[in-house]
């Protein structure tokens, strides 16, 4: 029975994805808005749906190492998994709003999780309400002066929508994604318990893996389709609102206490490490590019995080 909530909730996530990055492009297209931040609005806030459930649901229930497993470890699976395997199968060339204004602005939102958890161990309802209010200001500014980041390669690809399509699409491409992933979890989540496992584990690995299904359909698609633009912001924005928005609403809702003291002392390193590793990729060996020999060390980096998260 787990096996097959698995394999449906991998179904429903792969036609979700499909559904929703359609949405995305004819959204961008109607509004004239930049594809890049499309990605980093629309798109992230679908598929950080998942772990905004699971986080909410995760902390009520008394269980918040699950809550935070759940995003550092997607956060590291987004970069370290998804985006290593995005560019193995198609380079991204990347132009200079990206380090100026994206990356950093994960790395501020990163630190500003690092800074909360080390100070008291807790997440209260002041920080989440910073947290959540550092979105805001972000969305706003990106609407209104964010540049397309990625270089969209194919454009005459771009399919016009009419608006009804245009929500119907991104209506049942949201559905699919958030269904198909709490059958995914929950099949998951029954195995690995099965096998004995800590709650810290569960959440930095099979929940967060499955959580980030979302973004590796989403951004596999988006790069078969040349829509690359909606790839990058999504795995970038992914990141950024699993912090300040799964997080920030979570804590305004209860308290997030961390317990396992692992996750301050060794998890969170591998997230602000492999977050940082993301800009001197893109300008080592060639400027302003990710190819497929920095999608292999992202992969051979998530595997070692896996690898000494288990043992």
């Amino acid at each position: 029975m787990d096996f097959l909530l698995i394999i449906s909730g991998l179904i429903l996530l792969i036609l979700g994805g499909n559904w929703l990055l359609k949405a995305a492009v004819a959204m961008s297209l109607k509004l004239n808005i930049p594809k890049i931040v499309i990605g980093m609005t629309v798109v992230s806030f679908a598929t950080s749906a998942p772990e905004l459930i699971v986080s909410i649901k995760s902390a009520l229930e008394g269980f918040p190492d699950l809550a935070l497993g759940n995003v550092v470890g997607s956060n590291v699976a987004n970069l370290a998994l998804v985006l290593g395997i995005t560019i193995v199968l198609s380079r991204i060339d990347v132009q200079k709003s990206f380090y100026i204004t994206d990356w950093p602005v994960m790395m501020i939102a990163s630190g500003l999780l690092f800074y909360f958890l080390i100070n008291d161990k807790v997440i209260d309802f002041t920080e989440g309400v910073i947290l959540f209010s550092f979105l805001i200001v972000l969305l706003i500014y990106l609407l209104r002066f964010q540049k397309q980041a990625v270089v969209d390669e194919m454009p005459e690809d771009d399919e016009a929508l009419p608006l009804y399509k245009i929500a119907l699409f991104a209506t049942i491409g949201g559905v699919g994604l958030w269904g198909g992933s709490e059958l995914l979890i929950d099949g998951a989540v029954n195995l690995a318990k099965g096998f004995g496992v800590s709650e810290r584990v569960i959440g930095i690995t099979v929940v967060s893996v499955g959580t980030s299904i979302p973004e590796l359909a989403a951004s596999i698609i988006a790069v078969l389709k040349k829509e690359k633009a909606i790839s990058i912001g999504n795995l970038i924005g992914s990141n950024i609102f699993n912090i300040l928005a799964v997080l920030g609403i979570t804590s305004m809702i209860t308290p997030i206490h961390l317990k396992d003291a692992e996750l301050l002392n060794y998890d969170i390193y591998w997230m602000l490490g492999i977050s940082f590793l993301i800009l001197p990729l893109v300008f080592f060996p060639r400027k302003l590019r990710l190819d497929w020999k920095d999608g292999f060390i992202l992969l051979i980096l998530y595997g070692i995080f896996i690898f000494t998260t288990l043992n």
